[in-house]
């Protein structure tokens, strides 16, 4: 059995429609000056009438299997994290099984909002490491601009639209490869985030102090069980929430901005499709290199949280 779980290849979608901060201030009351100064988010993306969540989601799954150099009889399962299904059933996994053509390889859906690529890819890890799985798909696709209530000025101006996707693999090489994943959940607090009709609705202000408690003490606890210091880890790449909670995960590791990925300003709060949407545009660009070590956090509704570190 493979030692450790690779990542081959990455690939990401954004809808084309930009929807900007200027664009809000005609629709509801706030300003581009007070959107940037809470949440550091200029614009983010919008999906066009009739493209669903599977759509974007099998564009990245296509730019993920190509840059690996595998085809859709070569995935043996599709995992695919989102909060904003094509439908209720069948799993949107399976929708896209479908536009792939990857016939052979199983598929399901996980719900855990904006903590579901880290869910994603714990049960990836363990499913590659035992066996059960050769290759593994893993998608994280939101059309959150369907849940989301433009009317309501507090989250209006947070989310967008967009999926990632990652390629995984077993290797026996421990030099590289994700070596930890920790994935956490705290029912009681369901109510701060979620979904009770049709619209987002969010307790903003205890939502922030609660995020900004847990990723501190996350970040802090996943270098301590793996004797790292904050100085062995190359980059950062956290779930693309908020500014003010990045920066303050970043300060509390003392680590500085420059080895912080955030492309939240261009593409707001995706839940689970913001990490590999940010992972896919790092490597793309060459920022990420060979050696380098990232430590992967998120926070979302459930409460649900979880981290992640892989040595590229």
């Amino acid at each position: 059995m493979p030692l450790r779980t690779i990542i081959t290849g990455t690939g990401s979608c954004l809808p084309d429609r930009v929807l900007t901060n200027f664009d809000l201030e005609k629709m509801v009351d706030t300003t581009n000056q007070w959107i940037v100064e809470r949440t550091g988010i200029s614009e983010r993306r919008i999906g066009a009438d009739g493209e669903a969540t599977s759509d974007i989601g099998l564009k990245a799954a296509r730019a993920a299997m190509e840059a690996a150099g595998v085809g859709p009889e070569d995935i043996d399962l599709i995992v695919f994290a989102t909060i904003t299904p094509d439908q209720p059933m069948p799993a949107t996994a399976c929708l896209l099984q479908a536009k792939l053509g990857a016939r052979r390889a199983a598929a399901f859906d996980i719900s855990a909002a904006c903590s579901g690529f880290i869910y994603g890819l714990s049960i990836a890890d363990g499913m590659i490491r035992s066996g059960s799985a050769r290759r593994v798909l893993l998608v994280g696709a939101e059309m959150l601009s369907r849940v989301t209530d433009w009317q309501d000025r507090s989250t209006c101006v947070l989310f967008g639209d967009g999926a990632g996707a990652v390629v995984l693999e077993g290797t026996d090489d421990t030099a590289s490869g994700v070596e930890y994943v920790r994935i956490h959940a705290d029912g009681t607090l369901w109510d701060m985030l979620h979904i009770p009709e049709n619209f987002i609705r969010m307790k903003g202000n205890e939502t922030f102090k609660v995020a900004v408690r847990t990723l501190e003490a996350l970040v802090i606890d996943t270098l301590r069980e793996n004797n790292l210091q904050a100085s062995d880890i190359t980059f950062l790449l956290p779930h693309q929430a908020n500014e003010r909670i990045i920066r303050a995960t970043a300060e509390r590791l003392g680590l500085p901005m420059e080895r912080v990925i955030m492309n939240l300003e261009k593409v707001g709060n995706t839940s689970g499709a913001s990490i590999p949407i940010a992972l896919d545009e790092a490597v793309r660009s060459g920022r990420i290199k060979r050696g380098d070590r990232i430590l992967l956090e998120a926070f979302g509704a459930g409460l649900t949280w979880g981290a992640a570190l892989i040595k590229w």
